[in-house]
């Protein structure tokens, strides 16, 4: 596991969501179409530390636009507990 990449997107997922929280508490108008954007974001941070765990460092570092995108996609290799 590259296990500095993974703890660098769940550590930029956490800021999202904080801020997140922090952007709803404090305004009246937040709405739908900043909370899109915003999960957005928290989503790809939290997506990409699981779909890109085992890639190197090297390729984490370089990663191209297919890697971003594949990476950023809901994870087909997880069961949510129903």
């Amino acid at each position: 596991m590259n296990k500095p990449y993974v703890l660098r997107n769940l550590k930029e997922a956490r800021n999202a969501l904080d801020q997140v929280i922090t952007d709803m508490q404090a305004k009246g108008d937040y709405d739908y179409g900043e909370l899109r954007v915003d999960m957005e974001h928290l989503y790809h941070h939290v997506n990409t530390a699981w779909n890109a765990r085992d890639v190197s460092p090297e390729r984490a570092d370089a990663c191209s636009q297919e890697d971003f995108d594949r990476w950023r996609q809901f994870p087909q290799d997880i069961e949510l507990i129903s």
